[in-house]
This record gives C-alpha cells, structure tokens and sequence, in this order.
C-alpha cells in the first residue's frame, strides 16, 4: 500500500498571494503552459489542491468563453480564500503581462521592436513544452482511467489536430459519449480498483473533492446582486470618460467590440482572433495587417494569456484614432483589457459556488471525467502545436530541425524529470541561457 501524505494545512492568504503574482511573471506557454504550472506547483509541490479538484475546476473553465487558465487561477483563488482570493488570483495573473505588454507596445511604436527578445524566448519555449509534455503525463495517468477514457481523450486529438473540429464541439461530443455510455452501458466507466486508487490519491492534499467550500449553492439574490455589479462596473469607465475623456463614442465603440469578442473566446484566443482581425484591421483601420502579425508576436512571447493580443489591439486603436498620443494609446491598452476580462470574474464568482455542488453528483461526474479526457486530448494537441513552432520554426519549403531547440527541450526534460529541479528556476535559467545563446549567435528562429 503506498504511503500516504502528511496532511497540508490551509496557505495564509499572503502566501497565496505570492505564488499568484510569480505565476503572472512566469506563465508563458499559452493555456497548456500555463495549467501545467499551476498543476505542478499547486498540485504536486505544494498540495494546495488534489488532481480530482482540480481537474473539475478546469472542466467547467474550459466550458466557459475566455482565456481558462486565467479562470482556472481565479476558480483556485477562491476555493482557497473566498471573493477576495479569486480576485486576486485573476488579477495578478494577468496584471504583470499588462504591464509587461504596455511597456513593449510604447517601445514597438516608438524605437522599433526588440530582437534581443527573440533569445530569452528561444530558451523559454523549449523549457515550456518540457512542462507542458510532463504535466500532461501526470494528468493523463491521473485522468485516464479505463479504455473509454483512452478513447475519447484519442479522438478529441484527432478531431482537433488533423480535422479542426471546433473545441466546443469536442466537448458537446464528449459529453453526448458520457450520456450514451450511462443510458445504454450504467456500469461506471472506472474499475472499482480504479476508483479506489483515486479516492487513495485525494489523501495528503488541503482541498479535495471531500472539502466543504463555504458559500456554495444557488442563491438567486446573490446572482442577481454578482450580475448588477458586474454591469455597474461594465458602464463605470465609459461614465468618467463621459466628463473627463475626449471623444466618448469611440470608447463605447472599443468597450463593445472588446466585449462582444470576450463574450464569443470559444476554444482559446487563436478561435477569436480572425474575428478581432477582420474587424480591426478591415473595418476600423486601427492597425495594420503586419501590425497585427507583431501583435501576436508580442502576445506569444510575453507571459500571461494569449488574449492579451486584444490589448495590444486597443493601444494601436487607441494610438491610432487619436494622431499618435501615447497616453491615449495606453488608456485603449488598459480599458481593453478590463473589458476582456470583467466576464471572466463574473463567469468564475457567480457559477463556481453553483458547480462546487455538482462535484458528488454520480451522473455528472461521470459525464465531466469523459470531458477530462477530452480535454487531455486538447491538452496533448496544443503541446504537439506549441513544439512544432519551437522545433521546425522556419517558414518556406521543407522542415527544417532547430537544433538547439531540440537540445534544450531534452535537457529540460532531463532537469526536472530525473533531477527534479524546481521549475520556476529552470525557468529563469532557461531565460539567461537563451539571452547568452542570442549574445553568442544571433537567434535565427
């Protein structure tokens, strides 16, 4: 019998605190990237939360419009401290890259872009898809619990890599799988023995599948209040830009737009981004094409949630419209990222204390295990993406192996798979040794 783990007692809100803001310095990868540091850290190093929990947080995250690791942290945050703790954990997750972007975006339109990003890069990514690749052994072995679970986690790799099958539509297909396999076969997906190892593996964590979150259920007054102050919150901005800002009807044309496309984020920023593109560049002129290609470029090499790309967005919006003012450009970046996001606090604050009471249903636990699966095929698909634009990333004719890709995307397998080295310092080496690989020969990829 294996042994258990020691007991974990509950994080004092400052050290929760911590661990969010480092996240938002350090969550490069795109969601995969993203989840699978929070799964090794909050999982496996710190026992804040078991598998089972967090694997149900995510499920309902990656039913929701928006970026879902972004939500994920937010869910997390307030299981462990309440409305205070999700919060902060969405904010800070996302607050460094703001920041981080605002500064490239003043840079990018007034001295140029920054190549000697491009180093620190070529030794991150590597070191990102060795994450993601791990966690997604970890995950997979935890989640995959009977051939069913191998099946449709296979098919949803198939549908989204070689079909381009919408992400929504994996999972409504994965969850009619789980209503057709309850209707006509009711034993339970899992052995008993299986079954028996999961309950065995809630042990040694603070939150489980068995804690008692305060504050869970429906309440309609409590939605109702959540809905009136998130759209309070929604018409404060475009109210003070009414008396202090110039030209109101261009704000309440940016506030729309970055709404509707929040509202639409189905399957990850790359689904929303042609349709935030066609009318930005197309329609608005806000931007150029070429603009937006180093947008995204920013976006990808930047931490935080590939939606951030929307910000840059509004601050080439904002300079734009306005003759080229910085400050104006910088008042776009930031009202598009509010706007972005409000729905994300309101979808995670006002449903996860309504789902926390769907955990120990039978039936929708059986259906949300087959949606495990399917998003472990997602998770797989995005990990064979993210190493396909790290390993081959020259464009034209051919494939063309980046070797010291390859060399650093082993070693970093190596380092924290048989050495077990702490992956926020590997991170930071993985930087350095990138930036001294462009000092010594220019990166190329």
């Amino acid at each position: 019998m294996p042994q258990l783990l020691p007991p974990v007692s509950k994080p004092r809100f400052g050290e929760a605190l911590r661990f969010w803001l480092k996240l938002g310095f350090i969550s490069f990868g795109g969601p995969a990237g993203q989840i699978a540091i929070m799964h090794t850290v909050l999982v496996e190093e710190k026992r804040w939360i078991s598998d089972a929990k967090f694997l149900h947080a995510l499920n309902y995250c990656m039913l929701l419009p928006g970026p879902e690791a972004q939500q994920l942290a937010t869910y997390i945050g307030w299981l462990l401290h309440g409305r205070r703790g999700g919060l902060a954990a969405g904010v800070l997750f996302v607050l460094p890259s703001v920041f981080i972007l605002l500064a490239l975006s003043l840079l990018y339109v007034t001295v140029g872009t920054l190549p000697a990003l491009q180093g620190v890069f070529a030794g991150l990514k590597p070191a990102v898809v060795a994450i993601i690749l791990l966690a997604l052994v970890k995950i997979g072995q935890k989640s995959l619990l009977g051939p069913l679970h191998y099946a449709v986690a296979a098919a949803s790799f198939v549908g989204i890599f070689w079909l381009n099958i919408p992400f929504p539509l994996l999972i409504v297909g994965a969850a009619l799988v789980a209503l057709l396999v309850q209707r006509f076969f009711p034993a339970p997906a899992a052995t008993a023995a299986a079954q028996a190892r999961a309950e065995l593996a809630e042990e040694g964590y603070f939150l489980t599948t068995r804690s008692v979150v305060s504050g869970t259920g429906f309440s309609a007054r409590r939605l109702v209040g959540q809905l009136l102050l998130t759209l309070g919150l929604w018409a404060l901005p475009l109210l003070v830009l009414a008396f202090t800002g110039p030209d109101l009807p261009f704000w309440q044309h940016l506030s729309g737009f970055f709404t509707k496309a929040a509202l639409v984020t189905f399957g990850g920023a790359y689904a929303v981004l042609p349709y935030v593109a066609q009318v930005s560049v197309a329609q608005l002129h806000w931007l150029t094409q070429g603009q937006m290609l180093d947008g995204l470029a920013l976006g990808e090499t930047t931490p935080g949630p590939l939606i951030m790309v929307l910000a840059f967005v509004g601050f080439m919006g904002g300079y734009t419209h306005f003759g080229g003012s910085l400050a104006l450009a910088a008042l776009g970046l930031l009202l598009t990222t509010y706007y972005t996001f409000l729905p994300c606090f309101f979808f995670i604050l006002a449903g996860a204390p309504i789902i926390e009471r769907t955990q120990h249903n039978a039936r929708l636990k059986a259906v949300l295990s087959i949606i495990t699966a399917a998003v472990v095929g997602v998770v797989l698909n995005l990990a064979v993406y993210l190493g396909q634009a790290v390993l081959w990333p020259a464009a034209g004719p051919g494939l063309h192996l980046h070797w010291p890709s390859l060399v650093w995307l082993l070693v970093s397998l190596l380092a924290l798979y048989r050495f077990k080295l702490n992956m926020i310092l590997w991170i930071g080496i993985s930087a350095a040794i990138g930036l001294l690989y462009y000092a010594l020969l220019p990166f190329r990829g």
